[in-house]
């Protein structure tokens, strides 16, 4: 029987916000149908099951007949999908692009061709101002498409701008697809072998980092090129723990969004981890100065609206953020009993708690000389307090504790 944990539609219910859940209802009344209504049925009766249970579903959902249930959950499944692709058009750069070749293709089938150009040339001007070069050699396909089969007249010489434009996206690509390699390949060497531990395993990741290394790479002038140059120089410099080239690169990195500001809601994830490698640089070089700087511009970021609509950059960032402040009292030795930093701590903690991952308490043995830090990994949420408890009073005796360190 599927559960929680295999059923994808289930966990797509149990991801929506109230917003979406309305927006979806208000979907499926524009476009009235029988099996729309069974389907909100059996989203309302998976939207009131704490776990997944196909004989209490069926149960609920008294409509809804077991030979049905499979089709019926796959047409739940692409309404939920289309209802937020709606209300996420304009936050989505992908989903505005695709939308524009999808107009692009409709005009085409039409006939109205000239129209169709038109629209992917304001296509490409949006993908180069976000760097989308994907979609930029979309677009160029299809109007070299256009050109070849019909006389368009659209403007003279079209043929050899066409390939030039062709030729220096292809290029771009070929040199992001050979960077991104890279930076993922060394994650996974560092996956595989850990830190170098001794002059052979930092040869060793000298040779494959300089033998995978574009020869044009360091002067790429482009964002991804760059983005992801600095991420293999990140992981270089974290494997052979080589702390000054892991904070000089992870700078590079969180700058990168400074010099192109509007990627910064297109690619947030990246900025998120870009500045949580440059606050672990700077705790392992015990820069607390430059350190409390960082913490204070990722506040600032953590205010973003745009952050908040997305749970997942949401909780990563607050993650990232508190970590990095309990780091800077590990630099500063000290940590007052009463910081004003916990309580928002605490409910930072409970919302992830709310979303079911797992979760991660914190306590502090206040009484030591230098503040000592772990982790708490429980199953099941506990009321934890802060201050000179012993682990036997937090969390009993059946807690895992860990040293904390995080990459």
């Amino acid at each position: 029987m599927p559960n929680r944990s295999t059923d994808s539609l289930f966990q797509l219910i149990k991801s929506l916000e109230k917003s979406e859940k309305r927006n979806f209802k208000l979907y499926v009344k524009r476009n009235t149908a029988t099996e729309d209504l069974k389907i909100t049925q059996l989203f309302d009766a998976l939207d009131k099951m704490p776990e997944y249970d196909e004989v209490q579903l069926l149960k609920k959902a008294k409509g809804v007949r077991k030979q049905q249930l499979s089709n019926l959950k796959a047409h739940l499944y692409r309404q939920i999908l289309s209802s937020l692709r709606l209300i996420k058009e304009e936050d989505n750069i992908d989903i505005r692009l695709h939308e524009q070749m999808d107009h692009a293709r409709i005009l085409f089938n039409k006939g109205l061709y000239l129209q169709s150009l038109k629209v992917l040339e304001r296509l490409k001007e949006t993908a180069r101002a976000y760097q989308q070069l994907t979609y930029l050699q979309q677009a160029l396909f299809f109007e070299k498409k256009i050109e070849s089969l019909y006389i368009t007249r659209s403007m003279q010489d079209r043929a050899e701008q066409l390939r030039q434009e062709s030729d220096e996206v292809s290029a771009q690509l070929s040199l992001v697809n050979q960077l991104s390699n890279l930076s993922l390949e060394l994650y996974s060497w560092y996956i595989k072998h850990g830190h170098a531990r001794n002059e052979k395993d930092i040869e060793n990741a000298h040779s494959f980092f300089n033998s995978h290394l574009p020869a044009n790479a360091i002067s790429s002038r482009g964002f991804y090129e760059r983005l992801y140059l600095y991420q293999s120089y990140v992981w270089y410099a974290f494997i052979r723990q080589d702390f000054l080239q892991y904070y000089r690169y992870s700078k590079k990195w969180a700058d990168l969004f400074t010099e192109f500001p509007g990627l910064l809601k297109v690619e947030t994830a990246n900025y998120i981890k870009g500045m949580h490698n440059l606050m672990g640089a700077q705790f392992n070089l015990l820069d607390h100065q430059r350190l409390a700087k960082s913490i204070r511009q990722f506040e600032l970021f953590t205010k973003q609206k745009h952050l908040e609509e997305n749970e997942n950059n949401r909780i990563l960032a607050y993650q990232y953020l508190y970590t990095a402040r309990i780091n800077l009292y590990f630099c500063r030795e000290h940590l007052p009993r009463d910081s004003g930093w916990f309580p928002s701590w605490k409910k930072c903690c409970m919302s992830i708690i709310c979303t079911s991952i797992p979760i991660a308490c914190w306590y502090f043995i206040i009484r030591l000389p230098v503040c000592i830090s772990a982790v708490v990994i429980m199953k099941k949420p506990l009321i934890i307090s802060i201050g000179s408890s012993t682990r036997k009073e937090i969390c009993g005796p059946t807690c895992n504790v860990m040293p904390v360190y995080c990459t």
